[in-house]
């Protein structure tokens, strides 16, 4: 049987010379392979794609939510795209009405809900500049993009208005205006008045558009659209400037990749959004849904109870991070394990029996109809609602194992793609019902082309075999560079190609696979990335530790580490709790694993570290990292890859407990 391609090759690569390094064959998706198919002049920008949909479809539910009723969540309850329209036309003209012409940069702070899309839209209508402000960043991070991106009014969500209110958030004393979703309270609306700010409710800023109504300035496709501010390895974010061509080529794209699947996206298609508006990965799939009249429901607030929102809402579509999977996973699994033992035998063999036929390339549906309903159907897809077609996994790699699993027990098609903010999205994805993407990211994007690059010092060669190399992309939707800071933008755009950081491995039927990451800069399963070597200079402040070794996993949702413990210190410990013996025996203890642990964490409050950047396992040694064992540079730098060796038996033992003690 013939292998399927899923790229076509449309330039060689080439052998480094002069110092250059070596570039592999240019791939693109072979709908493209002719050259990139002509955009749609009718949708250049954002407003054009809500505007007409507004339009075409006014009456289809388009944003839905969960009130909080009698102590309890309620139903969904819905805006049309009639609602939606109007509100966004007084929001729009209350900006104007408080000062804000196009071109300013308008703030939005807080969880994903009906008002974020409303501002959102408001500011595409007069060409405003949009600036998610992700709060997981932490409250520096939004004291610095309130300046950086010199924002004038911030929407933001009830609990957060305390956040911008700090005497410590320096530059909200720059802003015009805060808007919240919902209410304020006296000490509120008190506090921003004595910093010079003009309070509203979100009612009160409707009254004033109402009031004061205003013709829209629609934006130009060359307009930026948003500004992404995403974590840097180290120091302050990085502001990623999208424009409105960059989104309209995303939306077009994904029009004309579905398109050639027998299963169709409809108006009665609903997404479940509770990934970060404020990431490219869920913005994106927003502006589609709105784009082909769909409906999108905003969970609660709650990831811990998701499964309570799947089951009220009932959605076809959900993307995910890894660790939300992760955790479906454990969930199914652990309702199999509750089945009597002759219907967790039966669960077993139909598993079985569906992925034998799923692997000789029949569909999903048609691989065993009869699992699906004995099985499949009752345990798994009533779980997560009941009409789930499609399940999206971004922003980190999935494993081999809980992809497979998903694939075969959901009754869903599942694919996994790859991109980042700098590629507004995807870069590549994966193609349904094609077991042989399993553990990979797909093929180029409609829009992109993907070609790997020499990283000499890690090794990977894009003409070896098999072919590794940085990924790089170029792409019709690619940024528009870093807000202000053009020396970061010419480091990573190059002769027109994006230097992801990201090393990846091309597999000969043209789909690629991510196999590390050039910089130190790791992310783990539930999308968040980590500094490493920012980490171990924290964490090497602490007086019980001598010199740290970070590891994460993007397989994990939290870093352990490698401790050389500081011997002095140590010591006085074991004198204190009256524990004789050997240094060496002292690295063994447990009680002395769970001090350093404490003391870890004390650092990372001090040194305010956000949740999962906090340390979660140690394992103690009492001799320094050194040049004899080839574990670091004559300079003391850290030989990552040769220290994973050295103590990787470590290293999963301090995952295993780890995964014990959540069960």
């Amino acid at each position: 049987m013939s292998m399927s391609v899923f790229a076509v090759k449309t330039e060689e690569g080439r052998k480094g010379q002069d110092g250059q390094p070596s570039v592999g064959p240019v791939y693109r998706n072979p709908l493209a392979k002719d050259g990139f198919p002509p955009l749609d002049p009718g949708l250049s920008t954002t407003w054009d794609i809500f505007s007409s949909s507004a339009k075409k479809y006014p009456r289809n539910r388009m944003l839905g939510w969960r009130e909080f009723i009698n102590g309890k969540w309620g139903p969904y309850v819905w805006k049309t795209y009639q609602d939606v329209y109007d509100e966004v036309l007084h929001i729009g003209a209350a900006l104007r009405a408080s000062g804000i012409e196009p071109g300013s940069r308008v703030g939005i702070y807080g969880m994903n809900c009906p008002q974020w899309i409303a501002a959102m839209e408001a500011c595409s209508a007069h060409s405003l500049i949009c600036v998610p402000l992700y709060d997981t960043l932490g409250s520096s991070a939004v004291n610095y993009i309130l300046d950086h991106a010199e924002i004038d009014i911030v929407f933001v969500q009830d609990k957060k208005v305390k956040e911008l209110l700090k005497p410590e958030c320096t530059h909200a004393k720059r802003l015009k205006s805060i808007v919240s979703f919902s209410s304020l309270t006296e000490l509120e609306k008190d506090g921003a008045l004595a910093i010079g700010l003009k309070p509203y409710t979100w009612k009160d800023f409707l009254l004033v558009g109402r009031d004061h109504p205003s013709d829209i300035v629609p934006p130009k496709p060359f307009n930026i659209c948003t500004i992404m501010y995403t974590s840097g390895t180290s120091g302050e974010p990085k502001g990623v400037i999208l424009t409105h061509e960059n989104i309209s080529t995303y939306i077009r794209g994904i029009d004309i990749f579905l398109e050639q699947f027998e299963d169709k996206m409809t108006v009665d298609d609903v997404y479940i959004s509770f990934l970060p508006l404020a990431h490219i990965l869920d913005r994106m799939i927003e502006e589609f849904f709105f784009h082909r009249g769909a409906s999108v429901g905003f969970y609660h607030g709650d990831i811990d109870a998701l499964k309570e929102d799947l089951l009220e809402l009932k959605p076809t579509f959900l993307a995910a991070v890894p660790r939300v999977l992760e955790r479906m996973h454990e969930g199914i699994l652990k309702a199999v394990q509750d089945l009597n033992p002759r219907r967790r035998k039966i669960f077993s063999i139909l598993y079985k029996y569906k992925l034998k036929w799923m692997n000789l390339g029949y569909k999903h549906r048609n691989a065993s109809p009869v699992a699906d309903l004995l099985a499949f159907r009752k345990v798994v897809r009533a779980g997560l609602g009941g009409r789930l077609r499609l399940i999206v996994s971004g922003s980190a790699p999935l494993s081999n194992e809980i992809e497979e699993f998903m694939r075969v027990t959901s009754c869903s098609f599942v694919v996994q793609g790859y991109g980042l903010t700098e590629t507004c999205g995807l870069a590549s994805l994966g193609f349904p019902d094609e077991m042989c993407m399993i553990g990979t990211v797909g093929s180029a994007f409609v829009y992109s082309e993907l070609r790997l690059e020499e990283v000499q010092d890690m090794g990977y060669n894009p003409l070896a075999d098999p072919p590794r190399g940085e990924i790089c992309v170029r792409a019709k939707s690619k940024f528009a560079g870093y807000y202000k800071n053009q020396e970061l933008t010419d480091e990573s755009m190059k002769d027109g190609w994006f230097h992801t950081g990201d090393i990846g491995e091309m597999l000969p039927n043209g789909v690629i696979k991510i196999i590390d990451r050039k910089k130190n800069l790791i992310k783990l399963s539930q999308g968040e990335y980590v500094a490493i070597e920012h980490l171990e200079k924290v964490y090497c402040i602490t007086p019980i530790v001598e010199d740290i070794w970070v590891y994460g996993d993007s397989f994990k949702s939290a870093v352990v580490a490698v401790v050389v413990l500081h011997k002095e210190n140590g010591e006085k410990w074991a004198q204190q709790n009256k524990h004789r013996g050997s240094f060496s025996q002292l690295c063994s203890l447990k009680m002395l694993e769970e001090h350093v642990l404490y003391e870890l964490k004390s650092t990372a409050e001090r040194n305010k570290l956000r949740g999962f950047e906090y340390i979660k396992g140690v394992h103690l040694v009492p001799e320094p990292f050194d040049v004899e064992r080839d574990l670091v540079t004559p300079t003391l730098k850290k030989k990552r890859d040769k220290l994973l060796k050295c103590y990787k038996v470590n290293i999963d033992e301090l995952y295993q407990k780890i995964s014990k003690g959540k069960h």
